[in-house]
């Protein structure tokens, strides 16, 4: 097969288009024809080595493409050995493309529990552009969040690829949606999404800003993708909750406790999804017809270079997607 390969960690140039044995594919694993494969940034910190394996390593975790033994159309599940419990991942739990070789191929081979149907609206690149963002939403949202119709959620760091899986999926929802961002054009494709309202989170009052957005009441929920763990809380309502995946903007957080166990709040964290959850994703996206996953530039199998370079400048918009086409 076709496929792009590491063979050392470090920068683009180790991103190395070439013909790859064709994966083994054990008892009860089947093997896709992938036909398009996008990114996320954690496939930048597979490349630099945080998740050091074995290599040569196929990288990416997220594609869609047709299942070899059946013929169907699927879409790849990238939470490998997730397990039993729904509360939490299991101890063999990885994401595809860390030590198994992942998507940026022609074919791959995973668990068969990690192919699901694909939704029959969305192109092979829009499904392709679905997994790992948007199991992250709809786990954040539901799984850990349970958001019910007619809450009010706040949105942080609005433009991000899986801040707009949150804003389209929380509206389907009935939530109404308040967002932060650093720009006004972030603001303005998330109230396009369906939010109704953003701020800056560039200024230091935004926290206040976003209450006084949300006519001056505190949030039912807050997703926090960056580790705003105080600001955040401090947008709550009494018995509010905060869903936290991510340290981008900060590592470690200082809270004041008596405010915290007065207020009834709850701070969880999550991060991926059970082949569960993406069926409850699944069952999401087929009542929400109209709607499909923003894909911004897509580039062929051998460009995986220019499109991390993409991903690492920045400022790009919508997801960045490799055809095997």
């Amino acid at each position: 097969m076709h496929a792009v390969r590491l063979h050392e960690y470090g920068g683009l140039d180790t991103l190395r288009p070439e013909e790859a044995p064709d994966p083994v594919v054990p008892p009860g694993w089947v093997l896709v024809e992938l036909r398009a494969a996008a990114l996320n940034w954690h496939d930048c910190l597979v490349r630099r080595g945080q998740y050091p394996a074995p290599l040569p390593l196929v990288p990416g975790a997220d594609g869609a493409g047709v299942r070899r033994d059946t013929g169907e159309d699927v879409v790849i599940v990238p939470s490998l050995w997730w397990g039993d419990r729904d509360a939490a991942p299991g101890p063999r739990f990885e994401i595809l493309g860390d030590r198994v070789d992942g998507t940026y191929a022609e074919l791959v081979a995973v668990p068969e529990e990690n192919v699901l149907p694909k939704p029959a609206q969305l192109s092979w690149e829009e499904a392709a552009a679905l997994p790992l963002a948007g199991v992250t939403a709809h786990r954040a949202l539901f799984g850990r969040g349970g958001l019910r119709p007619g809450e009010r959620v706040l949105i942080l760091g609005a433009g991000g690829g899986v801040a707009t899986f949150l804003v389209a999926f929380a509206h389907r929802a009935g939530a109404r949606i308040t967002v932060t961002s650093s720009s006004q054009g972030g603001i303005d494709g998330a109230v396009a999404l369906g939010a109704t309202a953003g701020v800056s989170y560039r200024d230091a009052g935004w926290p206040q800003a976003a209450r006084e957005a949300n006519d001056g009441e505190g949030f039912d929920l807050v997703i926090d993708p960056v580790g705003q763990w105080a600001d955040a809380l401090s947008t709550l309502r009494p018995g509010g909750r905060v869903v936290s995946f991510g340290a981008n903007a900060a590592e470690q957080a200082e809270i004041a406790i008596r405010p915290f166990y007065f207020g009834q709040f709850d701070i969880r964290g999550t991060t991926m999804g059970s082949h569960r959850d993406f069926a409850a994703m699944l069952g999401l996206i087929d009542r929400m017809p109209d709607w499909r996953p923003v894909v911004g530039t897509v580039l062929p199998l051998d460009r995986a270079a220019d499109a991390h370079r993409l991903l690492e400048d920045g400022g790009h918009r919508g997801k960045v997607v490799l055809t095997t086409r």
